[in-house]
């Protein structure tokens, strides 16, 4: 296992380019408990925290899918960094400026989340220009969703220390900094600065026109529901079972869930067909959320959330070569800026959702919602399993001719290829 994610990282480039992504990446993790910590010490509300919080992410949803297609369109540095730096700047103003002005901490914050660079699917379109062998790039995958829980559970973490060490106003404005030279570290690069989209087909749509890349945002709109159901479900469980310290372990069990099962399955080449197997995935996920309904002791409990959380990075690393496969031409960050989006989406949807049903019903009927919604996700994969399995027509390029501009198919300079 390890050899296998070792001759990853030994390449030219891998290294560089996934520390700088979880680095460049760190504002975004950590933004909702730095803006609640913020507010709280500026003697604001819950209230206020939390709304502030909200329009970060709504902002933050918005602003991902449009400048992954500025991405697709004028390259990585040229939307990037400038992105990051706008991002900062805008954190910099609400950490200055504090909530004595509404309107001016509204802005602030919506900006900050509308410039968030997409890192994260940047990262996804070089991986098969950095690993020329196609099992390298899906084992990448496996690695980056399973980096994606190391820096959510990694970023809390430093949020908290920098404001019990400093202030919760310096946590607003060390993590933006870094960020930026995170975004930095990762555009100054070579593959960064020579990768190049393939030429796309002008489309007001751009990459939600491929009935593919919907039928996959679909399916991981449920899945997001069921994560962001489990935080609210897992409250209800702590509050009479050892309160905010039982609560971090569930948090942490997820992730921990998360990590070994993504690792694990990193560390094998998968053959056969990802649509098929994503379904399998999504079962094995629905199914290891039932067995929370039990409620038992809080040691017990921990378990099984990392019984819960051993299938979602694996089923986020099949996704990733779906979207990768059922990309429209040129479209390839946008495509998965667009899953970002729709699975922070529905982790939003889940927790406003499970709120009133542990208000009705307690823990129990809680943590029936992300069963039930992994068994949408699986229904949704099923119905539209023979659109995910044959890619139809111009909609999808095979991985290396997507992403790696020495592959792809000639440009043509008529005003109709380029969006």
């Amino acid at each position: 296992m390890a050899t296998g994610y070792l001759e990853i990282l030994r390449a030219r480039h891998v290294t560089r380019l996934l520390v700088g992504t979880l680095v460049g990446r760190l504002p975004n993790a950590t933004a909702a408990i730095a803006i609640v910590l913020f507010v709280r010490a500026a003697g604001g509300t819950y209230s206020l925290a939390g709304a502030l919080a909200a329009v970060y992410g709504v902002s933050n949803a918005v602003g991902q899918p449009a400048l992954g297609r500025l991405v697709d369109l004028r390259g990585q540095p040229r939307v990037q960094l400038p992105a990051a730096v706008l991002s900062a700047l805008a954190m910099a103003v609400f950490a200055f400026a504090g909530t004595a002005s509404d309107v001016l901490a509204y802005g602030a914050v919506a900006a900050a989340g509308l410039f968030t660079p997409p890192l994260e699917g940047g990262l996804r379109a070089l991986w098969a220009s950095v690993l020329p062998d196609r099992g390298h790039v899906q084992r990448a995958y496996a690695m980056d969703a399973v980096a994606q829980e190391v820096i959510f559970t990694v970023g809390p973490l430093l949020v908290t220390l920098c404001a019990s060490l400093w202030s919760a106003q310096a946590a607003l404005l060390v993590l933006n900094a870094l960020g930026v030279l995170g975004a930095l570290s990762v555009v100054a690069s070579a593959p960064s600065r020579a990768w190049r989209s393939a030429p796309r087909e002008a489309h007001w749509l751009g990459a939600l026109r491929s009935p593919g890349l919907l039928a996959l945002l679909g399916a991981f709109l449920a899945v997001g529901m069921a994560l962001g159901s489990i935080t609210v479900a897992a409250m209800s469980y702590a509050d009479g079972h050892g309160g905010d310290q039982v609560y971090g372990w569930l948090m942490a069990g997820i992730g921990l869930g998360a990590l070994i099962g993504g690792t694990a399955y990193g560390a094998r080449q998968w053959a056969g067909e990802p649509a098929r197997r994503l379904q399998v995935l999504v079962a094995l996920l629905a199914v290891c959320y039932l067995p929370l309904m039990l409620l038992p002791g809080a040691v017990a409990m921990t378990l099984l959330t990392v019984i819960a959380g051993l299938f979602l990075a694996p089923a986020l690393a099949c996704a990733f070569v779906l979207v990768d496969r059922h990309a429209p031409r040129g479209t390839v960050t946008e495509a998965f800026s667009w899953l970002v989006t729709t699975f922070t989406v529905g982790a939003s949807v889940g927790t406003g959702l499970t709120g009133p049903v542990v208000e009705a019903g307690g823990a129990l009927w809680g943590f029936a919602v992300p069963g039930a919604a992994g068994g949408v996700s699986l229904l949704v994969l099923i119905a539209t399993g023979r659109v995910l399995a044959v890619p139809a027509g111009r909609a999808v390029v095979a991985v290396r001719s997507e992403n790696d501009p020495n592959r792809a198919l000639k440009a043509r300079f008529s005003s109709g290829d380029r969006a």
